[in-house]
């Protein structure tokens, strides 16, 4: 059902983008699609926000493996119940911790209390995502057990902290990272424990600052925004499909999505048509286009409004005070002024 709601919802569109070639293929399956319609842009992380430090690894003396999702089916905690007792029969030194909550939580702390291991077994339950890098840099080895994944976010915020990856290969995750950083293995125990073992023989020699330079050349978020950005001109640039093209594109739905899907087609039409005759062109303020190169080039003539939060060089301290001698409304006479770390504005 869901992929003919895909296939109705998609059979019009100029443009559509993946986040990985897997995810692309799946896509164009699915969803009927035309492959060159389709776009590749991976997903990126914030590699300021997640540094790696060994100084936070605890406990101490121990190898840790952390785990960090969402505990339902999809992620395959049902295969982190089988591996972690297997692993720690093997490697008392071994350490998981796993962050996250979810429908699954049950059977981690029935697997906990069945082999005693409440002590190697550390849940910490759901995290706000601030708290995420400082979890992540405890470890020496990231686990991710999914069943399916388009990309999976959490193994690049991982690598980028100097952990080495151990991943079940579904989906897009063996696009994610070179071979040399992730041990990839099928969704299955004996797999994975196999993979998890090459991992532990590694830890001594993990290159946490290479690994998160290589995550930083790779991935960034300003070079996902510029390639969407050509995307949307190719589509603005192609050639417009007229509405007798795409009744037909619609019509090719099926015999009875397909009437369907075109009678809802006219009845957007007929409502655009409404609303145009209701609220004309002339009653509408046009925007003006703003040239975004002369903005970036001229950060003296336009200001510099890129605040970095994350700078430790600037104090990020604030205060909102009544702004004197303004004949506005009461609610809106403020202004915000910056203090130094003396307390002065």
């Amino acid at each position: 059902m869901l992929n003919k709601v895909s296939k109705w919802f998609l059979a019009g569109v100029n443009a559509c983008i993946a986040v990985s070639h897997a995810n692309r293929d799946n896509l164009t399956l699915r969803a009927v699609l035309n492959p060159n319609l389709i776009y590749v842009i991976p997903n990126s992380v914030d590699v300021n926000k997640f540094t790696p430090n060994p100084g936070l690894r605890y406990p101490l003396q121990t190898i840790n493996i952390v785990s960090v999702n969402r505990l339902t089916l999809r992620k395959g905690v049902d295969l982190l119940v089988d591996v972690i007792p297997a692993i720690l029969r093997k490697y008392p030194n071994v350490h998981f911790i796993i962050g996250g909550d979810g429908p699954k939580m049950n059977i981690l702390k029935e697997m906990r209390d069945k082999y005693n291991i409440a002590d190697k077994v550390e849940l910490l339950g759901a995290l706000p995502h601030h708290e995420v890098r400082n979890v992540l840099c405890r470890g020496h080895i990231f686990l991710n057990t999914s069943l399916t994944e388009a990309f999976c976010i959490a193994i690049l915020e991982a690598a980028s902290c100097g952990l080495l990856c151990v991943s079940t290969n579904v989906g897009g995750i063996p696009e994610v990272l070179p071979p040399d950083m992730i041990y990839l293995a099928p969704a299955r125990p004996m797999a994975l424990i196999s993979q998890l073992e090459k991992a532990i023989g590694k830890i001594n020699n993990i290159p946490v600052t290479k690994m998160h330079e290589t995550v930083r050349s790779l991935y960034t978020w300003q070079n996902v925004a510029d390639r969407t950005e050509k995307i949307y001109h190719t589509v603005l640039e192609a050639p417009k499909t007229n509405v007798l093209t795409k009744l037909k594109i619609l019509l090719s739905n099926g015999i009875i999505s397909g009437p369907i899907t075109v009678i809802i087609y006219i009845m957007h039409i007929v409502l655009l048509l409404f609303c145009e005759w209701a609220y004309p062109d002339s009653s509408i303020e046009r925007a003006i286009n703003f040239d975004c190169h002369d903005y970036i080039d001229n950060p003296d003539k336009y200001g510099n409004h890129l605040y970095k939060v994350d700078e430790p060089s600037v104090n990020k301290r604030f205060e909102v005070v009544p702004e004197p001698d303004s004949n506005r409304p009461a609610s809106s006479r403020f202004e915000l002024k910056r203090l130094n770390s003396k307390g002065e504005v």
